[in-house]
């Protein structure tokens, strides 16, 4: 009984002092590196394609054959933050892979060198080849690629369709919370490039507040307008479905948002402004052309659960997920 008794005092001890042990002597915690938050799963590797796809190499200029996955790697490398979730870099390689199909099936105006397909600039879209990007990551090569390659992998061989037509695949980096509607930054109306809600980009982008300063002087001469005399800048006359900026009135003549954009260098369509003594500052919310894809709005949906395939039907309206297979023999067939 006695031995009993010493037990249960030198137990009751322990369970007592556990606590105190655990504090002063407290566990060592397994450091969390970014490469073991990102490295995925597995290696992976690159299924074959016939097709290759001739890049003009802009800082050489030259052409360089590269194999249809291996370019889109080089692409989503170039073009989304390999540190994004994996359903929204699966979501930027149907839009690499598809932007070059649309490409090769229906090239643009844009006239390239002698053998080229398509350029490395954001003229297309912009493709880093592997040496490039291990100058570029330097150490984090390793684990970004491999995410990189993961995810193009995993949706290799896929296209966006739309009536069996391969679309065109448009995508920017942060919205101001709505896609805008293709005819209201280009002329066509395209049925599947709708204004659409896209509300995680305020909070997951640093893109989504920006600020321009300009003097008044560098104002007026970009835009080739006269401000009033009254310290004004002038009106936004009218706004698109998307929230951004249709039409300006300065002092009487009228201008696009797209264009104001564009010739002030402006993040975003979706701009105010305010006169500060011989300053205009403009504030923009979002960053890119707006139609299409929200690259931050994608990664705001991975993060929420969303698929790749979620993803891409919110973006896109109506498509279909098909094999680039038909298109892929077209094209050999064709002698591309």
């Amino acid at each position: 009984m006695k031995r009993l008794i010493v037990i249960g005092i030198v137990l009751c001890s322990v369970i007592l002092l556990l606590p105190a042990l655990l504090v002063m002597f407290p566990s060592q915690p397994q450091m969390v590196t970014e490469e073991t938050q990102m490295a995925p799963i597995e290696a992976v590797d690159l299924p074959e394609s016939e097709l290759a796809v001739h890049v003009f190499r802009s800082q050489t200029e030259s052409v360089e054959a590269v194999p249809l996955e291996e370019y889109v790697v080089g692409v989503v490398a170039s073009e989304m933050p390999a540190e994004f979730e994996l359903e929204a870099l699966k979501a930027q390689s149907l839009t690499a892979r598809t932007f070059l199909l649309k490409q090769l099936l229906e090239p643009n105006d844009i006239e390239l060198p002698e053998g080229a397909m398509i350029t490395d600039t954001e003229m297309h879209q912009v493709y880093q080849s592997e040496a490039e990007l291990k100058e570029r990551w330097g150490k984090d090569y390793h684990w970004k690629i491999a995410r990189i390659k993961q995810a193009v992998s995993e949706t290799a061989g896929q296209v966006l369709t739309y009536d069996g037509t391969p679309i065109t695949a448009a995508f920017f980096s942060t919205s101001n919370g709505y896609t805008e509607n293709s005819e209201d930054y280009w002329k066509s109306e395209i049925p599947y490039l709708r204004s659409v809600e896209s509300p995680w980009d305020q909070q997951h982008s640093p893109r989504f507040i920006g600020e321009k300063v300009l003097s008044v002087e560098e104002f007026q001469e970009r835009l080739s307008v006269t401000l009033p005399d009254d310290g004004s800048i002038g009106s936004i006359v009218a706004r698109t479905e998307g929230g951004r900026v249709a039409k300006v009135n300065i002092n009487g003549t009228e201008i696009s948002g797209r264009v104001v954009r564009e010739e002030l260098e402006l993040n975003s369509a979706d701009f105010q402004w305010k006169r500060q003594g011989d300053n205009i500052v403009i504030e923009t919310k979002g960053w890119g052309h707006g139609v299409g894809m929200s690259q931050y709005g994608a990664n705001g949906m991975a993060l929420n659960g969303s698929t790749y395939q979620e993803i891409i039907s919110h973006y896109y309206q109506g498509v279909e997920i098909e094999s680039v297979g038909p298109y892929e023999q077209q094209l050999m067939a064709r002698g591309d």
